[in-house]
């Protein structure tokens, strides 16, 4: 993940856009980041398998973009793909524009 200079990235997203509020579990091959109070929770789900990058994602129909990859949950960056840090900023400015809801404790 830091070849990627994701974890950089994820790292300016905390400070600059939610003030250090975010919270980060790691785990083997995924980092959970996660952010807002206890009835707005939200989450990025990233995965790192092999040499490409996934975000989990809400279930959606496939893209047809070629860029990222789409298999319908995950967005996939190859290496070659992630190389780009333009790009990659890019999408994970989307993902945190619309992130993923943590279902409620209740």
């Amino acid at each position: 993940m830091r070849e990627s200079g994701l974890a950089e990235m994820l790292k300016t997203l905390n400070t600059n856009a939610l003030k250090g509020r975010a919270t980060f579990s790691e785990y083997d091959t995924m980092v959970l980041m996660r952010w807002g109070t206890s009835s707005t929770r939200r989450h990025l789900w990233i995965e790192v398998k092999g040499n490409t990058v996934r975000f989990r994602l809400l279930p959606h129909r496939q893209c047809s973009a070629p860029v990222p990859l789409c298999d319908g949950e995950y967005h996939t960056f190859t290496g070659e793909m992630w190389a780009n840090h333009a790009l990659l900023l890019n999408e994970l400015n989307k993902y945190y524009a619309k992130p993923v809801a943590e279902s409620s404790s209740d």
